[in-house]
């Protein structure tokens, strides 16, 4: 029998939305109402987080909001330093080296400035990539991709391309993307003991969001959550903690998308970078209700049925699930570090090594990004970078100094 459980907390410490803004939620929140009436009450999480970040028009990647840097809701690597890229940038002309490839393809490309900075560290460096395409489904998005990258790089905008879908089979060259992972919409399971729910978003007599618990009708989801339960009990029974309810994500979606590059990538390599876990850190006892997050504005909250349309809904990457798609998949995986080790190994100290101590605004400022991009308690420890390979000799200077892929 399903199960209701409680309804979202209201998040009365946020900012308040512009009538505009409140509007346009309002109108996303009507069309996800009719989704759940027309589903016979319920939907999964899932499906509501897809159309709460992708539905067209309305959705949080679909409308006209500004999402990246110090006006929007979160600041990615990429938009807090040029030198992320162009690190990023260097790993590229070391596969491009090594399998004689150059074309480069980034999947979700955000305000384009990740792409600008590696088009421009690999023109400094005379290697400059045959092609750089963009795999881009939000068409806002796309566009403000193209008016940068015409402002930036108006002598090198021929190179860039623009795909509405993934290239035909067989495609040959490096495929790129940076928290593109963890915007993919995600299930929740609950276990409970010996028992596995999936969590759905249902509504109550006044029509508002509530949680709605009932059995897997996926049976890819089942097979992940008894896998998923499986080691919690291990890590459970290893930690000497008690049995709980746990609650936890699936990223169904990242798992294909992974086999789905894998399956036209004929030669060449993939970098992911996106902020998660191994499995066994990822399902550990203590992680007892998830990591499901929301940003709105700067402001980081756990309630995903606030304001439908105006905030980000994410959740981090299990990288032991992704590497296990991706050898199934027939790809080799040829590096798994931390973002701090992967910089500082991957040209960092070279990149600022010039730097004047002396000039004391840029180089304050230099340092600063570097801190936000490599310490800890920043995004040092919590992002991973993991390679994966068609040729598995693949070895690049990124990964050389700490290599982790042991614990996937």
């Amino acid at each position: 029998m399903p199960k209701p459980s409680n309804t979202s907390q209201h998040c009365t410490h946020l900012p308040e939305p512009s009538a505009e803004t409140q509007a346009h939620s309002d109108r996303l929140k009507q069309l996800i109402i009719r989704n759940i009436q027309a589903n016979g009450g319920k939907i999964t999480f899932a499906d509501y987080m897809n159309q709460a970040l992708y539905a067209p028009g309305l959705g949080y990647y679909s409308a006209g909001l500004k999402k990246f840097g110090k006006q929007g809701d979160f600041i990615t690597a990429p938009e807090i330093s040029p030198l992320f890229s162009q690190c990023l940038a260097i790993q590229c002309l070391h596969i491009m080296q090594h399998t004689g490839q150059t074309t480069i393809l980034e999947v979700g490309a955000g305000s384009g400035i990740m792409a600008i900075d590696i088009v421009l560290e690999l023109e400094k460096q005379a290697q400059l990539p045959e092609q750089y395409l963009i795999l881009e489904l939000s068409a806002d998005l796309r566009e403000r991709q193209q008016q940068a990258i015409k402002a930036r790089l108006p002598h090198l905008y021929e190179r860039f391309e623009w795909l509405n879908h993934l290239p035909e089979k067989p495609f040959c060259g490096i495929v790129i993307a940076n928290e593109l992972l963890d915007a993919m919409p995600i299930h929740l399971i609950k276990l409970e003991q010996d028992k596995i729910y999936e969590r759905h978003v249902a509504l109550d007599q006044q029509d508002n969001f509530i949680w709605l618990d009932d059995l897997p009708q996926n049976p890819h989801l089942q097979h992940a959550a008894e896998n998923i339960q499986q080691l919690q009990h291990t890590l459970v029974h290893l930690n000497d903690k008690p049995h709980s309810d746990y609650i936890t994500e699936v990223n169904l979606q990242a798992i294909d998308w992974v086999k789905s590059i894998a399956d036209i990538l004929e030669s060449g390599a993939m970098l992911l970078v996106d902020y998660g876990y191994t499995a066994r850190e990822y399902y550990h006892p203590q992680r007892s209700m998830g990591t499901l997050m929301c940003h709105y504005q700067h402001h980081r909250h756990d309630d995903p049925f606030y304001l439908p349309g105006l905030q980000d809904i994410t959740a981090h990457i299990d990288f032991s699930s992704i590497a296990l798609a991706a050898h199934e998949a027939g790809l080799h995986i040829t590096g798994f570090t931390t973002q701090a080790h992967f910089l500082m190994a991957g040209g960092l100290v070279e990149l600022t090594q010039d730097l004047n101590p002396d000039d004391i605004i840029p180089f304050t400022e230099t340092a600063r990004q570097i801190k936000m991009l490599t310490l800890p308690e920043e995004m040092g420890e919590l992002f991973k970078v993991i390679l994966l390979a068609t040729d598995k000799t693949l070895s690049l200077p990124a990964f050389q100094f700490q290599d982790f892929k042991n614990r996937l």
